[in-house]
C-alpha cells in the first residue's frame, strides 16, 4: 500500500529557511530542522541542550498549566514558577474575598507556610514519541474517512494507555499536519501548586481592556506560584507535609536585558492555530463566526460591566469571567480587521489555484489529491448553513449561566424519574451537584444573569432563522408574548438554578416533579432536544472538510519537500525563535522595541481604574529608583517586542536569550497582526513580553518581596557559554528518598 509519510529526515540538509520568526517547532526535530538556523541567529547552545531523552535540559524548566490553558517556567531550585498575571487571575480571584481582596491589593507570602492552594495542576514534558509509522501501518487506502478517523482514535487510545505507566504519568495522542503525522506526548503531573505572590491588578492588568493586544504596553503581567511534591519528591495531592518541588532544570535570570537584533526564543504550549485554513474557511470566519461572536459578547460585556461598576461585590465575582470574555472579544475584532486588511482570503485562493495547477499537471497526483479543494468548498458550504446558529448556541444560549448550570442536573432528573428509590445513586449525584454549586454561586449574581439571559436569548430569537429555533423560543413567543424580560423574570425568581437557598431546599428533598416544573430545567430540556440537530448539521460536513485538509496538506508537503514545515498549534510544547525588533504598523508610523517606566507615568490616570498607578510604584518611578534593574542607560524597561510566533496558551511562556537565560515572560500579541493565527505576517507579527527586570523590580522595590527574588539565580554579566545547559544550571538540592505518598486519580 502506498502511503504519504513525511520522514523526519527527508531533505533536511537542503531545508529552505522559514520566514524570520515564523514557526511553532516540535522539540524532537530541532536537531534536524532548526539547530543550524538558530545558531546563525545567535543561539549559543545546541538542540540537545533543549530536548534530550538522556539528560535534563531547558524543556524541564517549562511548565504546562492545567491542560494547557497557559505556560510557565521554573525559576528556583525550590519550585518557584513564574507565569502571567492573567494566567493566575482565576486562581487569585477564587482565593479573594471582599475582606482579603488579592486582586486589588496583591498578595506576597512571607514564608512557604503562607502560600495558598492555587486550584490547578502543572505538568512537565517527559518525552515526545513519533508514532506516525505505527498509525499509518494500520490504515487502509480503501477506508472511508469515518472509518479512518475511528481507527486513528482507537490506535491513539491504545498508545496513550501504554505510555501512562504511573499514577501521574499522562499521555496525549496528537494528530499533526491535518491527519498526516502522529505523536504521543508524555507528561508528569503535579497537583499541589500554591500561590506565592501576585502584584495588584493596577500593575498586573495596567492598561486593562484599552491596552489589551496593543503596543506600546506597560503591563506587569506576572504572578508567582510554587510547585510542591510529597516528602519523597514525587507528585502528591495537597498536604501540609509536602515539600517544595526540585525541578530538573530552572532558568537563570539575566539582568543584561535586550538589544535590537538579539536572539530570542520562547517555549510553551500554544493552543490553536489554523495556518492551513482554506479560503472558504476564512470566508466563514469573516462572514459568520466572528461577527456573530463579537456582537453577542459586546452585549454580554455591556451588561456585566454595568453591574460590576455599580457594585463592588459583583465586580469581584465577575472579574475573571469578564477578563476572559473580553480578551477574545477584542481578539476577534482585531482578527477580522487583519484578515480584511491583509487580504488573507484572496491570498489563500491564489495559493489553492497554484496548488491545483501543480496537482493537475500529473495524472498520479491528480488521482491522489485532485479532489482536495472541491472537498473543502463542499464541506464549508454545507457547514455555513448552520454555522450562525451554532455560534449563537455557544455564545448566546450558553451565555446564560443558570441555564448552563442546569445541564448538571440531567442525570439526577433521569434517575428521579426512572429509579426514585435508588437512594445511593441519587445521594452521589446530589453530592456532586453540591460541590459544583459551591464554585458556581461563589461567583454568581442572579440579577446580572437575568438581564444577560433575557438579552442574549432575544438576540437568538431575532437573528437566527425560525427553522433553527428550539421549542423554547416558541414558548416565549406565545406564553410570554415575545417578552423575554418577562420570561427571564419568571425563571430567575423561581428556578432552583439561580438561587442557592432554593437549590439547597430542593436537594434536601429532591423530586422529579419539582425538576420537571422548574422553568430553568424546562429551558434545559428544550435545548437538549434541539442541540443535537445543530451539532449534527455542523459536524457532518466535518468529515468532508477533514479529508480535504488531509489531502491538501499532503499535496503541499509533497510539492515543497525542502520547506521547513511545522504543524498547527494544538496545546503541545513548541519552540519559536527569532530576534528582538521594532516594527512599522502603518504608513508613517514606527514603534520602538521597548517601553520604559516613563510610559507608566505618562499613562497614569488615577480616575480611571485601567490606568491607576499604586502610590509606592509612582513614587519610585518619579524618583527613578530602579536599583540594579535599570538598563545600561539608566532606564527601567517594562516590556519589549520580539518576532516570535506565539498564540493563546503561550501566555506565561519563558522568553529566553542566546544563553538560555530568562529575559522576559510572553503575554500578548500586537493588534496589527491578529490574523496571525491563520496567516503569519513577518513584517507585523510581534510578541509582547514583560521584561524580567521589571518583574523583579516590582517584586523587590515595589512589593517588598525581595526574599522571593533572592531564591532565584541572577546573572548580571554572563560569561561566554560553551558547556551544555544542564552543567550550567545544576539543581544541587537532593530529592528526599522514601515511601511514595498516596495519590488521587490522574485528574487530580
Amino acid at each position: 500500500m502506498k502511503k504519504f509519510f513525511l520522514s523526519a529526515a527527508v531533505a533536511l540538509l537542503t531545508m529552505q529557511s522559514a520566514l524570520a520568526g515564523e514557526g511553532m517547532w516540535l522539540l524532537n526535530l530541532l536537531k534536524q530542522v532548526n539547530e543550524a538556523q538558530m545558531q546563525q541567529l545567535g543561539f549559543k547552545l545546541t538542540a540537545e541542550d533543549i530536548y534530550s531523552l538522556n539528560k535534563s535540559g531547558v524543556k524541564d524548566g517549562v511548565v504546562r498549566l492545567g491542560g494547557g490553558f497557559c505556560s510557565g517556567e521554573m525559576v528556583s531550585v525550590d519550585g518557584l514558577m513564574l507565569t502571567n498575571h492573567h494566567c493566575g487571575f482565576d486562581a487569585v480571584q477564587e482565593l479573594s474575598t471582599e475582606g482579603a481582596n488579592f486582586l486589588d491589593n496583591g498578595f506576597w507570602a512571607k514564608t512557604k507556610a503562607d502560600e495558598l492552594p492555587a486550584g490547578f495542576e502543572v505538568s512537565f514534558l517527559q518525552r515526545i514519541d513519533d508514532v506516525t509509522a505505527q498509525v499509518l501501518a494500520e490504515l487502509k487506502d480503501d477506508m472511508t474517512e469515518v472509518d479512518r478517523k475511528a481507527k486513528i482514535r482507537e490506535i491513539g487510545g491504545k498508545l496513550e494507555k501504554a505510555a501512562e505507566t504511573g499514577q501521574y504519568i499522562l499521555a496525549d495522542f496528537k494528530t499533526m499536519f491535518e491527519g498526516n503525522q502522529f505523536f504521543v506526548f508524555v507528561y508528569k503531573s503535579y497537583p499541589d501548586v500554591r500561590l506565592a505572590g501576585v502584584p495588584p491588578s493596577a500593575i498586573g492588568k495596567f492598561g486593562g481592556d484599552t491596552d489589551n493586544w496593543e503596543w506600546p504596553r506597560h503591563t506587569g503581567d506576572f504572578s508567582l506560584f510554587r510547585v510542591y511534591t510529597g516528602p519523597d519528591g514525587e507528585p502528591a495531592p495537597f498536604s501540609k507535609d509536602n515539600i517544595a518541588y526540585h525541578p530538573k532544570w530552572h532558568f537563570p535570570i539575566s539582568l543584561d536585558g535586550v538589544k535590537d537584533g538579539d536572539f530570542a526564543m520562547i517555549m510553551g504550549y500554544p493552543g490553536r492555530t489554523n495556518r492551513f485554513m482554506c479560503s472558504k474557511g476564512v470566508d466563514m470566519e469573516l462572514e459568520i463566526s466572528q461577527p456573530s461572536t463579537v456582537k453577542i459578547r459586546t452585549e454580554l460585556l455591556r451588561i456585566w460591566k454595568e453591574d460590576m461598576d455599580a457594585n463592588d461585590g459583583v465586580r469581584l465575582k465577575y472579574a475573571s469571567k469578564y477578563a476572559s470574555t473580553a480578551n477574545y472579544w477584542k481578539y476577534f475584532i482585531g482578527q477580522q480587521r487583519g484578515l480584511k486588511r491583509l487580504h488573507v482570503e484572496d491570498r489563500k485562493l491564489e495559493q489553492e489555484k497554484e496548488l491545483l495547477s501543480w496537482i493537475n499537471a500529473d495524472p498520479t497526483r491528480k488521482a491522489k489529491y485532485g479532489e482536495c479543494i472541491n472537498l473543502l468548498d463542499q464541506g464549508f458550504g454545507d457547514r455555513a448553513k448552520f454555522q450562525k446558529a451554532a455560534t449563537y448556541l455557544n455564545e448566546a444560549i450558553f451565555g446564560s449561566e443558570a441555564i448552563e448550570f442546569g445541564f448538571n442536573f440531567l442525570a439526577l432528573k433521569d434517575t428521579l424519574k426512572s429509579s426514585p428509590k435508588n437512594s445511593a445513586a441519587i445521594a452521589a449525584m446530589i453530592a456532586e451537584i453540591q460541590e459544583g454549586a459551591k464554585a458556581f454561586f461563589k461567583d454568581y449574581n442572579n440579577p446580572t444573569d437575568e438581564r444577560a439571559t433575557a438579552s442574549l436569548y432575544r438576540m437568538y430569537f431575532n437573528d437566527i432563522d425560525p427553522s433553527q429555533h428550539p421549542d423554547l423560543m416558541k414558548t416565549i413567543a406565545t406564553k410570554y408574548k415575545g417578552d423575554f424580560n418577562a420570561w427571564a423574570k419568571a425563571l430567575f425568581s423561581t428556578s432552583i438554578l439561580s438561587d442557592q437557598a432554593r437549590l439547597d431546599k430542593f436537594l434536601a428533598k429532591p423530586t422529579y416533579k419539582v425538576l420537571n416544573k422548574d422553568l430553568g430545567m424546562q429551558a434545559v430540556a428544550s435545548l437538549m432536544a434541539f442541540i443535537p440537530t445543530v451539532q449534527s448539521a455542523v459536524q457532518k460536513p466535518r468529515v468532508t472538510i477533514d479529508k480535504g485538509y488531509r489531502l491538501m496538506v499532503a499535496a503541499m508537503m509533497e510539492r515543497e519537500p525542502n520547506k521547513m514545515w511545522y504543524p498547527n498549534a494544538n496545546s503541545t510544547m513548541r519552540l519559536t525563535y527569532g530576534q528582538v525588533n521594532d516594527y512599522k504598523p502603518a504608513d508613517a508610523k514606527h514603534y520602538d522595541f521597548v517601553t520604559t517606566g516613563d510610559g507608566i507615568l505618562e499613562k497614569e490616570d488615577n480616575t480611571n481604574p485601567e490606568f491607576t498607578v499604586p502610590k509606592r510604584e509612582h513614587d519610585l518611578l518619579v524618583a527613578r529608583d530602579y536599583g540594579r534593574y535599570a538598563d545600561a542607560s539608566g532606564e527601567l524597561v517594562v516590556c519589549f517586542l520580539s518576532e516570535n510566533d506565539i498564540t493563546g496558551g503561550n501566555s506565561g511562556s519563558p522568553v529566553i536569550n542566546a544563553n538560555a537565560e530568562l529575559i522576559g515572560i510572553a503575554f500578548d500579541g500586537n493588534w496589527e497582526a491578529m490574523s496571525g493565527d491563520i496567516a503569519y505576517e513577518p513584517e507585523l507579527q510581534r510578541t509582547i513580553s514583560v521584561d524580567i527586570r521589571y518583574v523583579l523590580w516590582v517584586m523587590d522595590k515595589v512589593e517588598g518581596a525581595k526574599h522571593l527574588v533572592d531564591e532565584m539565580t541572577i546573572r548580571q554579566t554572563p560569561k561566554e557559554q560553551t558547556t551544555v545547559v544542564p552543567a550550567l544550571m545544576p539543581n544541587v538540592v537532593p530529592v528526599p528518598k522514601g515511601k511514595p505518598a498516596p495519590a488521587p486519580s490522574k485528574k487530580g
